[in-house]
């Protein structure tokens, strides 16, 4: 029977224990360049752990995929050498390290436009939220220009570069970003995607964008080098479809039959984690629901807790399970779950503040720090 800290078989990798960081937006990576800073060098390696899977901060891939204050990129030469740098540290301590794909897609503004247009997303339907300007300001969300069925060959194309851009900055692999409202499941989604071509309407059309991309980075990156997160029944930035399970059963099905490295679920209870601490309730076990559907490694993540995640993995739902906010606060916390001790608290108000605090100066056990 496996355990949190039994080694797991992971595409051509075997990772030392199933403890991953999961992607976490930090907004530390400054404009113009959006490339990663020294400060950001320092965080994954503080972070970093022999046999150890890091997932990093969702990632953009194109400017016009952009959305939030400082936050990274993969579509430029200076983007790729800084994240060379974040590799090679991760790795210099024996970690395994994807990176996430990120398209905010209608989660975003004129104002990270490269035309100052409107974002792009699915069809023309606004969230019914506020998003973050580049000045860290808030304002309504306007609505989106939609993808013409052509377009969308240039937005696989986009992810494909970005996977290749990856793979030269030295990463062992990466993730795509179909989860928490974000472009992709908003192609998935029904309340997101009113379209009428060959990717909308039906489960298997609003699928097929999200396959079309997983098979096209598969065939570039070979598909061990590939992995997908999903938010089935999640609700985060103004999504969330009636009955996830027939579309989710679709996907999962159809995504099982590309040999992808992993599929990366998010709780529900945990939807909308990174704005605010949930726990919602009631809410079905998205791992336990779609493991009797992947043949593959399984990472779940969301409010779990040390005897949590080894329930989980003991039971054969999950083979291991991300953490994001106790990541944040205890960078040795691979070995703080081994022996069962404390866990530092986290800082919510930095979590997306500029500079070191609350980013690079939590302490390992028994280091102090000021």
């Amino acid at each position: 029977m496996p355990d949190l800290f039994s080694p797991l078989a992971f595409g051509s990798h075997t990772l030392a224990h199933r403890v991953v960081m999961a992607p976490l937006t930090r907004m530390r990576a400054v404009a113009p360049a959006y490339a990663p800073t020294d400060l950001m060098v320092e965080y994954y390696g503080q972070r970093a752990s022999a046999g150890g899977l890091i997932i990093t901060e969702a990632t953009q891939i194109s400017e016009a995929a952009r959305g939030g204050p400082d936050t990274p990129g993969i579509y430029t030469p200076e983007q790729v050498k800084g994240w060379r740098r974040v590799t090679q540290v991760i790795h210099g301590k024996g970690g395994v390290v994807f990176m996430q794909l990120w398209h905010m897609g209608r989660i975003s503004h004129s104002a990270y436009q490269p035309d100052g247009g409107a974002p792009w997303a699915p069809s023309a339907i606004a969230p019914q939220l506020e998003v973050t300007l580049p000045d860290r300001t808030r304002a309504p969300a306007p609505t989106p220009r939609a993808f013409t069925t052509d377009e969308i060959g240039g937005l696989i194309d986009s992810y494909v570069a970005a996977g290749k851009a990856a793979m030269e900055a030295g990463f062992d692999g990466v993730e795509i970003h179909a989860a928490n409202g974000y472009l992709l499941e908003q192609f998935l989604q029904s309340r997101t995607n009113r379209r009428t071509d060959r990717y909308g309407g039906s489960i298997e059309n609003r699928c097929r964008v999200v396959i079309e991309i997983a098979e096209a980075l598969a065939q570039a990156l070979g598909a061990a080098k590939v992995g997908i997160r999903l938010s089935p029944f999640g609700i985060a930035n103004d999504s969330g479809e009636d009955d996830p399970m027939p579309l989710y059963s679709h996907l999962v099905g159809a995504l099982d039959k590309i040999s992808l490295a992993y599929l990366h679920l998010l709780e529900p209870r945990a939807s909308g984690a990174g704005q605010k601490d949930v726990d919602h309730q009631g809410m079905p076990s998205a791992a336990v629901l779609f493991r009797p559907l992947w043949n593959g490694v399984l990472i779940t993540a969301g409010n779990f807790k040390g005897d949590t995640a080894e329930a989980i993995v003991a039971e054969g739902h999950a083979d291991a399970v991300a953490f994001g906010r106790y990541f944040i606060s205890n960078p040795d916390l691979p070995e703080r779950l081994r022996i069962g001790a404390e866990l530092t608290p986290y800082d919510r108000p930095t979590f997306y503040s500029p500079g070191a605090k609350g980013y690079t100066d939590y302490p390992t056990m028994g280091e102090t720090r000021c």
